[in-house]
């Protein structure tokens, strides 16, 4: 490697210096003060700098407080409806009780079993019922598709049409969703 004295490389660092700070061809619309402020002004580049990098700093920061907000609704959401699951199932086996109760009203409705069946589907009922799930009454409203799922339509002098007739199964609602629409026969109006 060759030595060259401190004296010229001073001078050859100046002159790189001048030349990589001003450009060769200046964008168009650009005054030529304005590029001899700049390489005299470098506090001016560093200010813009610092703005850019503080305006990318308030950027980043509101968004993760948007990602904090939103992970915070949604593990609040995960635990609203942490029980849906178990519902869903548990609704199945709360239509086959009601077969059950009604075939042993049928036999003898002043039996002991059958009062004892009633507590029971009392309690659970008011259990469920304090855990946000609660049964749709179908029977002579109007059809709602967001809430009933129409298996058939029949015609009904008492009934005028899209009301409905009977609900085959009952549907039920948990907290603000449905959980299962009911499942019903809707009026196609009176007979012709």
């Amino acid at each position: 490697m060759k030595k060259i004295p401190v004296t010229e490389q001073n001078k050859q660092m100046k002159q790189s210096a001048s030349a990589s700070s001003i450009p060769s061809s200046a964008p168009p619309g650009t005054d030529d003060d304005a590029v001899q402020y700049e390489a005299q002004d470098p506090t001016a580049g560093l200010q813009a700098d610092l703005d850019r990098f503080r305006d990318l700093a308030a950027r980043s920061q509101a968004d993760f407080e948007n990602y904090k907000k939103r992970s915070a609704r949604e593990k609040e959401e995960a635990i609203k409806y942490a029980n849906q699951s178990l519902l869903e199932r548990l609704v199945g086996i709360i239509d086959n009780f009601e077969l059950g109760l009604a075939a042993a009203k049928e036999q003898r409705a002043d039996s002991p079993i059958y009062s004892g069946m009633v507590l029971v589907q009392k309690q659970l009922s008011d259990l469920l019922a304090e855990n946000g799930l609660q049964p749709i009454e179908a029977e002579g409203k109007t059809f709602d598709p967001n809430l009933h799922e129409a298996i058939a339509h029949e015609p009904s002098n008492e009934y005028p049409e899209e009301i409905v007739v009977r609900q085959t199964r009952r549907g039920y609602r948990f907290k603000d969703r449905l959980l299962r629409p009911a499942k019903v026969v809707v009026s196609s109006g009176p007979a012709k």
